[in-house]
């Protein structure tokens, strides 16, 4: 499982008189990941070079730079950093002096490995929502089990025969947590996707 930021961070570097400013936040959506950038990009410039991984969803740009030069170096040091759901965004202020594809290179991806690699972060977690149907009897075993497994509740419904739940948590604790309800309300408890289980 990947890692995502924290929060929005940045980097600065000096290459041969140019500056380079790497800018990084989690995301959502690339939509959120292209708003970042032009958010960004209103600076005035010589260049926003920008790369984004959400999933198995990405994108680089040079922004004018020579081809390869600097989009996909950033890409490669959010692949390489372990990083998803993440935006770089490196702006560059050109200092007069040429620094050649390879020294474009080093100097796109390393600001944005620095900026990643010193970078507070989470693990992305895949959630899982649920519903739980019990009798009125067990609701106290059915509170106690999902406060147990980080469940968050989402609604709560009551019937003429019992108790209508729907939570999220974790994808990895739904089998335990089925296990516990089992267990705790000797099977009268039933766990399902959606309303229609």
């Amino acid at each position: 499982m990947s890692d995502t930021l924290a929060g929005p961070v940045s980097h600065a570097l000096e290459v041969k008189h140019s500056r380079f400013l790497a800018q990084a936040a989690p995301v959502a959506t690339p939509a959120d990941a292209l708003a970042f950038h032009a958010q960004l990009a209103r600076t005035p410039a010589t260049h926003h070079c920008w790369a984004y991984r959400i999933g198995q969803d990405y994108r680089s740009s040079d922004d004018g730079e020579p081809a390869g030069t600097a989009g996909r170096p950033i890409l490669a040091a959010i692949d390489g950093q372990g990083f998803d759901q993440v935006v770089v965004v490196v702006t560059r202020w050109y200092g007069g002096i040429n620094l050649g594809a390879g020294g474009l290179v080093r100097a796109y991806g390393g600001a944005a490995a620095e900026c990643l690699r010193t970078a507070p972060r989470v693990p992305l977690v895949a959630w899982r929502t649920l519903v739980v149907e019990a009798p009125f009897d067990d609701l106290g075993a059915v509170h106690a089990a999902l406060a147990a497994h980080g469940a968050q509740r989402l609604a709560e419904t009551f019937g003429t025969q019992g108790v209508r739940l729907e939570f999220r948590l974790p994808d990895e604790r739904a089998e335990a947590l089925a296990a516990h309800l089992r267990d705790a309300t000797r099977n009268r408890a039933r766990i399902g996707d959606n309303a229609g289980q």
